[in-house]
């Protein structure tokens, strides 16, 4: 008897990670309208469809382009700055990518483990 509540036990975690990862592979649902990122100049719009980042974007732009942050942390101000840290947690938390703003402008990028988001390396994106 001890050996089936054991199995089942181990069949429920099985279930519902299962279930987790299933829904992270989801499409995920449109982070914006077209009309919304209209006003963009041309090769942000494109970044935003292709849902890439780049160092100067603004939160909105981010925004758009990877959807809202797991976390947001205000960070003390450098220089009379404004600064915040946003993280993206992906992979059951086990991945997770850092972006620093400052005055209202990405200024830092990192990630750590396996992560799906994109980034456009200074200069790609013809600016």
């Amino acid at each position: 008897m001890k050996s089936w509540s054991g199995f089942l036990r181990v069949m429920v975690v099985v279930v519902f990670l299962g279930a987790g990862l299933l829904a992270g592979c989801a499409t995920e649902k449109a982070r914006y309208s077209p009309s919304e990122i209209s006003g963009y100049p041309a090769h942000i719009q494109k970044m935003i469809t292709e849902g890439t980042v780049e160092m100067g974007m603004t939160p909105d732009e981010v925004r758009f382009a990877w959807g809202s942050p797991s976390y947001i942390n205000i960070l003390p101000p450098i220089d009379g700055k404004s600064r915040e840290q946003w993280t993206y947690k992906e992979n059951l938390g086990l991945s997770s990518t850092n972006l620093i703003f400052t005055d209202g402008k990405v200024t830092e990028m990192s990630s750590k483990g396996v992560t799906s988001r994109k980034f456009a390396s200074p200069g790609s994106s013809g600016k």
